[in-house]
């Protein structure tokens, strides 16, 4: 145990990149993670790391210690993953990633009423929009948007979603409200730069077509909270999912313009790496999550 206590302890390490933020992250001093390095390089009797005042690097040993280090604890998780489907009640820890806008304004409220149903379950849950394989054993499950064609992963549709193109209607009053897709090139667009999407560029399809509108506009932005404010202020037309921007449809302060495009892929699935045996705590969050955003007014 002490050994794979180890190999936990130098994967952390090199996941966080320095002792300093290691430490942070355990709770404990950077002298107690300095000296626990040092312990872990005396009982193998190898150097692991090369450091510098600005950096650390794994010596050839280091990289073969982690390499192989990593695949064991793969090993050892699947193994108590497989014993814990003999247990019928979920419990261990649940780790989630999801992006900003759709983990605050949906995800992290869903999580009391989750752990009320499973208290045996410890939830940590990550907000980020920056792409994180699953397959390094860092997430349990994650929630994405749009046709997921990694085959090393188990994707489940949550729930269905749209991405419409909207505008206020003092924006509509001002500039007019566009007919076709071609017209969207006369107005001022708001492009939110998310992830991989091609930048500057809208697919949208309707019926067997589907057209690139290369946009533009004086205005853009990595976060969706802020182009849809700038949306609700006149500032120029949005594509948003349906999630995001239904209160504003229903409250008029946006316009669904354009309704018969949209833009494809764009429906709600739970990922998780495929194994041969599910949890049950990634089994119980799924079922629950499915259940609440079925019924869920978006």
């Amino acid at each position: 145990m002490n050994h794979l206590s180890d190999l936990s302890f130098f994967d952390q390490l090199i996941r966080a990149g320095s002792l300093t933020r290691t430490a942070q992250q355990l709770g404990v001093t950077t002298a107690a993670i300095s000296k626990r390095l040092s312990l872990l390089e005396q009982r193998l009797g190898i150097r692991l790391l090369e450091r510098t005042t600005r950096r650390m690097v794994p010596t050839a040993e280091g990289w073969i210690y982690l390499e192989e280090g990593r695949r064991i604890l793969a090993e050892v998780t699947s193994l108590e993953e497989t014993i814990s489907q003999h247990q019928e009640y979920p419990r261990g820890l649940l780790r989630i990633l999801v992006g900003f806008g759709f983990g605050r304004t949906v995800i992290a409220p869903l999580i009391p009423k989750f752990l009320a149903a499973y208290p045996e379950v410890e939830v940590q849950l990550t907000l980020t929009d920056k792409p994180i394989r699953l397959t390094d054993n860092e997430v349990d499950v994650a929630i994405r948007f749009g046709q997921i064609t990694d085959g090393r992963v188990v994707a489940k549709k949550l729930a269905a979603n749209r991405r419409l193109l909207c505008a206020s209607p003092s924006y509509l009053k001002q500039f007019g409200t566009p007919k076709t897709p071609q017209m969207l090139l006369k107005h001022q667009c708001i492009d939110i730069r998310e992830r991989d999407e091609t930048f500057g560029v809208w697919k949208l399809s309707h019926a067997d077509q589907t057209v690139h509108i290369k946009i533009h506009g004086n205005t853009s932005t990595n976060d969706g909270e802020t182009a849809v404010a700038w949306a609700t202020q006149g500032m120029g037309i949005v594509l948003r999912s349906h999630w995001h921007i239904a209160p504003m449809l229903r409250s008029n302060q946006l316009v669904h313009i354009l309704p018969e495009w949209e833009q494809s892929d764009a429906d709600i699935y739970a990922i998780y790496p495929a194994k041969k045996y599910t949890p049950a705590k990634i089994s119980a969050w799924i079922s629950f999550l499915s259940e609440q955003l079925s019924s869920h007014a978006f």
